[in-house]
Order: C-alpha cells, then structure tokens, then sequence
C-alpha cells in the first residue's frame, strides 16, 4: 500500500512541475513538430490556430509561456500579444514569437511591444528548446 500511495504521490508531483506552453499557429507541420518535442520535454502543451483561440485557451489554462505567430487568420500575432500584455491576470506570461517575418524592423516592433524574444523561422528546433527553458529559469 505504501509503495502505491508515494508512486501516485510522485506522479502528481511531476504533474504539478510541468510547465505549460501555448503553441499558436496556423501550419500544421511546424504545429505537430513542437506539440510532440516539448511533450517529450515534459510540458503540457496547448494549440492554437489563431490569436482568438490563443485567447481564449490563454485565459483559460493560465501558460507559462507562449510561442506566437504573426501572420495568421483572424486575430493576428501582433493583436494577440497586446491583448495578453493588457490582461491583469495574463500579462506575467512569458511571450516568444516565432515567425517568417524577418526584417529588423518587424523584430523591433516585435520587441517593442513587449515580446519577451523574437525568431525567426526557419529555425532549429533544439535551439528553440534551450530558448524557452532559459526564458522559464
């Protein structure tokens, strides 16, 4: 009984440490490819398909982190961070965007209102996991 009762007491544990990512874009490859490399990773991992949904999912699981687009349908990546960054119970969350648009003037802008990184696709998937986990210690 004991052995039982400190396995489940151990499996919460791990649970309650597992940070939470928001994974928002409308490519379904780059999609699959994160939601399965940071679930090996051991976060919990939520998607989005446009800023919208990101909101919606946002207000209700509370990421740790999320890593954002820009160019999508709908609500686009530049909307959806400054609606997170004026939300009181929202705006503590960590927001990296990860898009095509490359010019130094989009990851100015980027940063500017308040993006807490900013890459650029294409991008290496190894280093956009050390990324996160720096931005999260």
């Amino acid at each position: 009984m004991i052995i039982w009762r400190f396995h489940l007491t151990a499996k919460k544990q791990k649970y309650k440490q597992m940070k939470k990512i928001l994974i928002v874009d409308d490519e379904p490859n780059i999609v699959m490819s994160l939601e399965y490399t940071f679930k090996k990773k051991n976060f919990e991992v939520y998607i989005a398909r446009d800023g919208g949904e990101a909101l919606h999912i946002a207000k209700e699981k509370i990421p740790d982190i999320v890593l954002l687009d820009i160019m999508m349908p709908n609500v686009d990546g530049y909307e959806t961070l400054k609606k997170i960054k004026s939300n009181k119970s929202l705006k503590g969350i960590k927001v990296v965007f990860l898009t095509a648009k490359n010019k130094a003037s989009d990851i100015e802008k980027g940063l500017q209102m308040g993006a807490d990184k900013y890459i650029t696709k294409p991008f290496s998937v190894k280093k956009l996991v050390l990324e996160i986990n720096e931005l999260l210690n």
